[in-house]
């Protein structure tokens, strides 16, 4: 038998350690000051439903159907159809993110119109937006997978429209008078992996779009909309969280998995730089701010018991493993003698 070498044991410890040494710094750095808390009130999961067979935090209409093991099908693949599920209470945290996961699929060759996400002053109001009111009030996400009127754009379609109340969408140009920012998403109908969206908005700061669909684990951005006088970033007072879908002549099956929302902020005293509030709806700590009396407070390094601890948990581990190996080594050299 070949004798150990405790060496090469040692060596590999070593690359071991340093890959969970890099990966664990990544993650600490990539914004140890952002945190977040789950919203309970606008997240869905299965079975969507409670004993009782209603949501407690939602309301869903039209021809919206939820099979609680599996979806929520907020139109079935059936000609002239819509449907919606939308929250009971408003969206109150001052920078917020929703994640969900879709499912948009079919019969045939040709399909339509698409599914929205929506922060909406109004609720629960069925109309000829992808199944939602014209005319509303706050942001509106569509997912449209039939073209009208867009040449040189590639379908499905993804775009953000900023609704003040007054202004109709554009349905004959599928959106192109109100867009903010949009993307063409190739793939998105029909993908092989789970397909998600993320959407995150700092208060007037700036409004974020990524989207999974290529392969899982691998988010490509949409759009990203930084906040100014032209270009203004703001929701409504009161908004609900929501999501509708529509199909005309041409039909899809336009599935809902699970939504994911999220209050962010950040911990007082610390002023990021994108925007983040602080806990409570604070935009940001006073002493940070433009124009504030005092001295701005110092932001504290984030995570930096966590880092320490590891530390300590590494050199450790590297002291233990080579006494491990050395023991290893002078057994098998006592062994061949």
């Amino acid at each position: 038998m070949a004798a150990f070498a405790p060496h090469l044991w040692l060596r590999w410890l070593l690359v071991v350690v340093s890959l969970v040494v890099v990966g664990t710094r990544a993650a600490v750095e990539k914004d140890p000051n952002m945190k977040s808390i789950p919203l309970r009130t606008h997240s869905l999961s299965a079975p969507y439903l409670d004993t009782d067979m209603h949501s407690r935090w939602f309301d869903f209409g039209g021809d919206t159907i939820i099979r609680a093991d599996q979806y929520i099908r907020l139109a079935p693949d059936r000609q002239s159809r819509e449907g919606w599920i939308f929250s009971r209470v408003p969206l109150t945290a001052t920078n917020w993110e929703v994640e969900f996961e879709f499912k948009i699929h079919g019969a045939g060759s040709l399909h339509a119109d698409g599914f929205a996400l929506w922060v909406t002053k109004e609720r629960a109001t069925p109309g000829p937006v992808f199944g939602h009111a014209d005319r509303f009030e706050g942001l509106g996400v569509f997912f449209d997978t039939y073209k009208n009127n867009r040449p040189g754009v590639v379908f499905p379609y993804v775009m953000a429209m900023l609704g003040d109340g007054k202004t109709a969408y554009d349905q004959p140009n599928d959106g192109k008078e109100n867009e903010v920012a949009g993307c063409s998403a190739r793939g998105l109908r029909g993908a092989t992996i789970p397909t998600k969206a993320r959407v995150t908005y700092f208060q007037e700061k700036s409004l974020h779009l990524e989207l999974q669909y290529k392969s899982e684990d691998e988010w490509t951005e949409c759009f990203t909309i930084e906040h100014s006088e032209a270009k203004p970033i703001r929701m409504p007072t009161v908004a609900y969280l929501g999501f509708s879908a529509e199909t005309g002549e041409l039909s899809d099956n336009f599935d809902l998995i699970n939504v994911e929302s999220r209050n962010l902020y950040s911990p007082a005293g610390y002023n990021s730089g994108s925007g983040a509030g602080a806990k409570g709806g604070d935009s940001a700590a006073a002493g940070g701010r433009k124009g504030g009396k005092g001295r701005p407070t110092t932001p504290k390094e984030g995570g930096s018991w966590t880092w320490f601890f590891f530390k300590v948990f590494v050199f450790f581990g590297l002291v233990g493993g080579g006494y491990v190996g050395w023991t290893m080594y002078r057994t098998q050299k006592r062994t061949r003698f």
